[in-house]
């Protein structure tokens, strides 16, 4: 059997506010199948307005896969989600022969079409003398470490997350290699074709967008949401955008209107991040949000 008759995975990848679910429905439509969510923070079922998970109405239209599956308490990452996304599109190619594959984590599309990498072991001293570090020292100390260890990983990492940081600087230590080197070593074969699209837009309508959004999440009852949840603040799936900033306004230490603001400042940050990661994969052919035509034609015509 031709590689190509084992199936076709469709990425719509981007940076998060560019309209790729909107997208990944159109095109579904179109082609008659389903959609897997490449979101390291949509799969958690809680989540659900901090992370703009697909609406009711959205999954009513095209079936949605890995949104909302797991809890704030399960262990989660990128090589599980390889595991299952691998063992559903293994199900799902005899019954739709393309599948899109549609989200802004740079690292879970990775993992699913070229592999990670088997990191080392996690070595507890060395794990508990970092942390020792970064307790007595604060941030800035895995930020310099990082910096230095591993300059490429720090472009693109969330230096507001030293959980990250620490994996990262705990992998270049044991093994004498950078992290992102491991990382992007990678490249395990798979038995299907992958075509790739990106939307990208310049960076003055991508804040705005951001902006819109951020604003839209605060109505839809975000603040709620977060006040839901803050008994688990310091589990590692709350450890991000929209609900850090929201737990410090929960506590008083900034206003309401502060962490809206913040919120926005490091939402951008992070697409900043996500652009950088997405424009090192020359497989992606990249496109305007504003031509949602021109982006069904080619991916139509690649797949067939």
């Amino acid at each position: 059997m031709h590689v190509s008759d084992k199936g076709v995975l469709i990425v719509i990848a981007g940076p998060t506010g560019s309209g790729k679910t909107d997208l990944a429905i159109k095109l579904a439509q179109k082609l008659s199948t389903v959609i897997i969510s490449a979101d390291s923070r949509q799969v958690y079922r809680e989540l659900k307005t901090g992370t703009a998970a697909p609406t009711e109405e959205q999954q009513s239209k095209v079936p949605h896969f890995f949104t909302g599956h797991k809890s704030i308490h399960d262990h989660y990452n990128a090589g599980i989600f390889e595991n299952e996304a691998l063992t559903l599109l293994k199900e799902l190619f005899p019954q739709y022969g393309k599948i899109i594959m549609a989200g802004g984590s740079g690292l879970y599309i990775d993992a699913v079409c070229s592999g990670i990498d088997d990191l080392p072991a996690a070595d507890t001293l060395l794990r508990k003398e970092l942390e020792r570090n970064y307790s007595e020292q604060g941030i800035s100390y895995l930020r310099n470490k990082l910096k230095l260890l591993d300059p490429e990983h720090y472009r693109v990492v969330d230096l507001r997350n030293p959980k990250r940081m620490l994996k990262a600087i705990e992998v270049s230590l044991i093994t004498g290699k950078s992290y992102s080197s491991l990382l992007t070593g990678r490249n395990k074969k798979r038995d299907f074709r992958i075509i790739k699209a990106g939307i990208s837009l310049n960076r003055e309508e991508l804040y705005e967008r951001i902006n819109r959004r951020v604003d839209r999440m605060i109505e839809d009852g975000l603040v709620e949401e977060v006040q839901r949840y803050y008994e688990f603040r310091n589990l590692n799936a709350l450890n991000t955008v929209g609900y850090k900033e929201l737990f410090s306004y929960i506590d008083g230490e900034i206003s309401l209107e502060k962490a809206i603001e913040l919120i926005k400042r490091n939402t951008r940050h992070y697409a900043r991040r996500q652009l950088t990661w997405f424009r090192r994969d020359k497989d992606i052919k990249w496109f305007s949000p504003d031509e949602p035509d021109e982006i069904i034609s080619y991916i139509v015509k690649k797949a067939d």
